[in-house]
């Protein structure tokens, strides 16, 4: 009986929170579900578990309609009979940060704590591609395994799973190693995860039923143990299946039918594995295969989605999270783990696939924009406290550079790397609260009568900064103090732009705006230089072309790029999911158009120089694409054409070169009249090579431009997060974005980078007919990105530092002298009595030239370890060497999950090819 199968049925329910219905809709379903699964683990002892779908947000959903059932449930949790975690929701892979990805792990193990219980499966049964360090990561968080349902074998619309001459997996089982060399083992859903439900009770159709799918497991499975999942999306759970599971045991006395979950499969399999399972490496994009199902063009379905995830999650890991950190070292602020955990939940409920894909109805993404807009606040409100708490702390009273009157303010560096740049900063120059004068009329035109004067920014040796300084008038305010009611004022405010250079890296470096003083030294600055339309620093020289493209130099190695953001326009008959071309279309691209041309701003630190191209293009596809799609016509099927009726649309380009930067800014604003279309930004590298690196979750990554032989999609887009770049010889042109997560590298010879900046479409797709307006993203749009040549390797040249900090916003916020020191507040500084140098750094590590990546600074709420992450962008070894500014009990090295393991007895640290390093920093006894 050695070789007996085993039929391991799981009952799940694949629960998406929004799609083709709204939230709510979802959520009265999710409700019915969950109190007839209750019901049944009640009554039915032989209806032993169920798999909840991986994500914690599920609880958190239940019992927000129903918390009288809050200890029945727990106590199943606790029991194991429901399995629970390890996400908090099942997000997108790609569309969403490395450090979001780990925020979702980490979260999902603190809600599943308490039941000293979690599921301790790699679930991704439904994630649009897989990211090639998963193995790595769960590997970190003591997941051994990873379950997932795309990216090895096609998988379309409607749960169909095609079928090919060859797999990548011969088996539905195979080894997944991550570029590291970190290995899970996988299990692919080979027949999708619903290929185990509404199992039928009645004998005759229970073997119509298994005769089928005991041949289809057996097809692809490589042990006897073969994997039913009881369930699909949405499915209400099946409450007559322990008689199904006894009619299937009568029928097949060969077969061993169990009720069984994740962890007894796994412990079966593991231990029934044979030896020429096939391991497959790195990122899972479905890249073997017809290119049609990849589901990838929702990383450009509504843009404005993508952009909103961008700006909020850089927000909260990128400026919020370490400014806490800063005060919490510095003791002027407690860490509010709460509230951070509150704005990251808040910003995960948009991170399921449906959801951050922008696959699903209009009213989902409506109320998308909403919780964007909560987990933003939360972040800007923790940033505000943040960095008025270290301002307050920080001691301006002792710069004789600054005379007796100056307004002092400091800018905070929160990315990895030492940074210059320009920044904007509104400061108060003249203040009075409305218990000071008879009435705020009076007070404003008091305020406004006060001459500006001569004023000028100095650091704290004195040196002069070229500025901008603009008169804002009088305005109202507020302080809200934490001891006594609102104190209303009204104040007179300046506008301050200048370049702040060198700022520390995890630092922060304070100015002053002073009245104008004689015998100051200039600060040295790499200025901007303008002649007609071109712009240039010390290394780049930019000249815009009539027709408003790029000719970009980069003087250290006079490497030219030529033809650089030629707009191409395209229709597009597919929907939400796929892009698809009409049959025959030439692309439109505004290479031969006329720009209007002007510079907007050229002084010593910024040069802006404006381009405006009209341009005409088709109004939508033709009246068959809307015969086609009431139809169901298979989008591959589609013979729609654009219509030759045109619209307007009017690109204004501003292209900005700040002093001593690499890299250009681009901003392109639109207002898109036109549906049934893609806008893509080309930029033609020149460079011979057959591959490219694109920035993904913790990794770098290498991807053929030429696609796999089983490719026969038109269209090659793939996914990015910060960065896609192309290297040929010595030289090599990157392109950064804000929230454009949809690039193609062209196979015309030129090597081309596609950048998606808008897509419109008219339907959800999938497996009905859902129309969707709103995703024609119709109106003013603006997109931003930047253009970066580079000398060597993208890592070493600094390049993708510079990508990774254009994300990342300054924060800089005024400081007030002893006399000022907020009198709200009873002439108490927030600081507590901290005093803090006038400029600073927290943590400083060996980034000049170093193919590491920082990722975080953060504080662990387990164990109020401070917890800085790095990754290892190349496959060799590399140097880290960290030294903090603040005293340590001791250094460990830590994981995902922000748990301590080996003790460090050094700063220094080799860091494998491709690692992902974390070091925890013990602070007190705790």
């Amino acid at each position: 009986m050695a070789n007996k199968k085993t039929a391991h049925i799981i009952s799940h329910t694949h629960w998406d929170r929004e799609w083709y219905m709204p939230y709510e809709y979802h959520h009265m379903l999710l409700i019915e579900l969950v109190d007839k699964l209750l019901d049944t683990l009640d009554q039915d002892p032989d209806y032993r578990y169920f798999h909840l779908d991986g994500q914690t947000i599920i609880r958190e959903d239940y019992l927000q309609v129903r918390p009288e059932q809050r200890e029945r449930l727990d106590r199943y949790i606790a029991e194991g009979r429901i399995q629970f975690g390890p996400w908090y929701v099942l997000q997108d892979e790609f569309l969403t940060s490395s450090e979001a990805n780990l925020r979702n792990l980490l979260i999902g193990h603190k809600d599943a704590g308490p039941f000293g219980v979690i599921s301790k499966t790699g679930y991704f049964p439904d994630s649009f591609g897989n990211m090639g360090q998963a193995p790595q990561i769960l590997q970190q968080a003591g997941i051994t395994n990873a379950i997932f349902g795309r990216g090895v074998k096609p998988t379309g619309f409607n749960n169909t799973v095609g079928e090919m001459d060859s797999y990548e997996s011969p088996y539905s089982e195979m080894i997944w190693r991550s570029p590291d060399g970190s290995e899970v083992l996988g299990v692919l859903f080979a027949n999708w995860y619903c290929n185990g439900m509404e199992v039928p009770a009645d004998p005759a159709a229970a073997k119509v039923y298994w005769d089928k799918n005991l041949a289809d497991a057996e097809k692809f499975a490589s042990t006897p143990h073969l994997l039913f999942m009881n369930g699909c999306d949405h499915q209400p759970i099946q409450t007559d299946l322990s008689q199904a599971i006894r009619t299937a045991s009568e029928l097949y006395p060969d077969v061993e039918f169990v009720h069984s979950n994740f962890d007894e499969y796994l412990q079966a399999l593991q231990a029934n594995l044979p030896e020429d399972l096939v391991a497959i490496e790195g990122e899972l994009r479905s890249q073997h295969t017809d290119g049609w199902g990849t589901l990838v063009n929702t990383a450009s379905s509504r843009v404005y989605l993508k952009q909103l995830n961008q700006a909020g999650q850089t927000l909260l890991e990128k400026v919020a999270e370490p400014l806490a950190a800063f005060a919490e070292l510095a003791g002027v602020q407690a860490y509010p783990h709460h509230l951070l955990t509150y704005a990251w939940k808040t910003l995960m409920q948009n991170h399921p696939h449906d959801s951050i894909c922008g696959c699903s109805l209009d009213e989902v993404h409506r109320e998308m924009i909403t919780r964007f807009a909560k987990s933003s606040q939360m972040a800007e409100a923790i940033i505000a406290e943040s960095a008025a708490a270290l301002a307050e702390a920080i001691d301006v009273t002792g710069v004789a550079a600054w005379g007796n009157a100056p307004v002092p303010f400091t800018v905070f560096n929160t990315s990895g790397w030492e940074r210059s740049g320009t920044v904007t900063v509104e400061l108060i120059i003249a203040k009075k609260y409305f218990p000071e004068g008879p009435n705020p009329q009076a007070l404003a035109r008091e305020l406004g009568r006060e001459p500006l004067g001569s004023l000028q920014v100095l650091d704290e040796e004195g040196r002069v900064y070229a500025a901008k300084i603009e008169d804002l008038g009088v305005h109202f305010g507020y302080e809200l103090p934490k001891d006594r009611f609102r104190q209303p004022y009204m104040a007179r405010k300046v506008r301050v732009t200048f370049p702040a250079t060198e700022v520390a890296a995890l630092g922060y470096r304070t100015y002053a705006l002073v009245e104008g003083a004689a015998d100051l030294t200039v600060a040295a600055l790499d200025a901007v230089k303008v002649q007609g339309h071109t712009m240039e620093n010390g290394k780049l020289s930019v000249t815009v072309a009539s027709n408003g493209t790029l000719t970009v130099t980069d003087k250290l190695s006079g490497a030219e790029h030529t033809g650089l953001n030629v707009y191409e326009n395209t229709g597009d008959i597919g929907n939400e999911y796929v892009y698809r071309q009409p049959e025959g279309e030439q692309a439109l691209t505004t290479e031969g158009l006329q720009a209007e041309i002007s510079v907007i701003e050229a002084s010593p630190y910024r040069a802006v120089i404006e381009a405006v191209l009209k341009w005409e293009i088709p109004a939508s596809a033709d009246e068959t694409f809307v015969t086609e799609k009431q139809e169901m016509v298979p989008f591959t099927e589609r013979k729609a054409q654009r219509t030759e009726q045109t619209v307007p649309l009017v690109l204004t380009t501003r292209y900005t070169l700040e002093a001593g930067s690499g890299m250009v800014q681009v901003s392109t604003s639109f207002n898109n009249q036109a549906k049934d279309h893609r806008l893509r930004a080309l930029f033609p590298t020149g460079l011979a090579a057959d591959h490219h690196y694109v920035d993904s979750i913790f990794e770098v990554a290498k991807r053929s431009n030429k696609p796999a032989a089983e490719w026969v999609n038109p269209s090659n887009a793939q996914h990015q997060q910060v960065f896609v770049s192309v290297e040929g010889g010595t030289n090599g042109l990157a392109v950064a974005n804000k929230g454009l997560n949809e690039y193609e590298v062209l196979l015309d010879g030129k090597n081309t980078i596609a950048v998606t900046l808008l897509r419109s479409s008219s339907e959800l797709g999938d497996w009905g007919v859902f129309e969707t307006p709103e995703a024609q993203c119709l109106g003013e749009q603006t997109v931003e990105y930047a253009i970066i040549p580079y000398a060597g390797d993208g890592a070493t040249s600094g390049a993708y530092a510079q990508a990774y900090q254009y994300q990342i916003p300054w924060t800089a916020v005024q400081t007030h002298g002893p006399a000022e020191r907020v009198p709200a507040v009873n002439g108490q500084p927030l600081s507590g009595g901290v005093t803090l140098p006038v400029s600073g750094q927290w943590l400083s590590w060996n980034a000049e030239a170093s193919p590491l990546a920082f990722s975080t600074l953060k504080f662990a709420e387990e164990t109020g370890d401070l917890v800085a992450r790095w990754y290892n962008l190349g496959g060799e070894p590399a140097e880290l060497r960290v030294q903090p500014s603040f005293e340590a009990a001791a250094v460990f090295e830590s994981d995902v999950l922000e748990r301590r393991a080996a003790r460090l007895d050094s700063g220094e640290q080799q860091v494998g090819g491709y690692k992902i390093v974390t070091r925890a920093y013990q602070l007190g006894d705790k």
